[in-house]
């Protein structure tokens, strides 16, 4: 048998963070359910639609009326480099975008907004040459592991 436990982090830690309580969390995760519509547009209005969406989602989840499937912010157009990187060098280019640490210690790396999005654009840059075009998915995710 075993004691559960319960660790909370530091008040500072949760003072900053994006979600400050397990109460709050709570409360986010019973919106979601009572209004999924209304949740989710809530959070993806936080990001840079070029076009915003028609719809929330559509789905089907009855195998009866046919293939299960859902579709999220259909009609809606964003770019998720812009929302992670391009929309932050204005007010904060020169802060710290990514922290990188390596396997040894003391190996490590600050990069800033400004540095990384100049690196991107010089990947990017390797991609056209290689025919990618704008509009085209750079990678792909699959649920498979083969």
């Amino acid at each position: 048998m075993s004691d559960l436990k319960l660790y909370s982090p530091a008040e500072s830690f949760s003072a900053d963070a994006h979600i400050k309580s397990l109460d709050e969390y709570r409360s986010e995760y019973d919106r979601s359910i009572a209004d999924p519509d209304a949740f989710w547009a809530e959070k993806a209005s936080e990001y840079h639609w070029f076009k915003k969406w028609d719809k929330v989602r559509e789905y089907n989840y009855d195998v009866r009326k046919g293939p299960v499937s859902i579709k999220w912010f259909e009609g809606g157009q964003t770019n998720i480099a812009y929302n992670c990187l391009d929309r932050h060098l204005d007010t904060r280019g020169n802060q710290t975008a990514i922290i990188w640490e390596g396997n040894e210690p003391g190996e490590q790396r600050e990069i800033s907004y400004n540095e990384l999005h100049q690196e991107v654009s010089k990947f990017s840059n390797v991609l056209k040459s290689r025919g990618v075009k704008k509009g085209r998915s750079g990678f792909h995710l699959s649920a498979n592991d083969s």
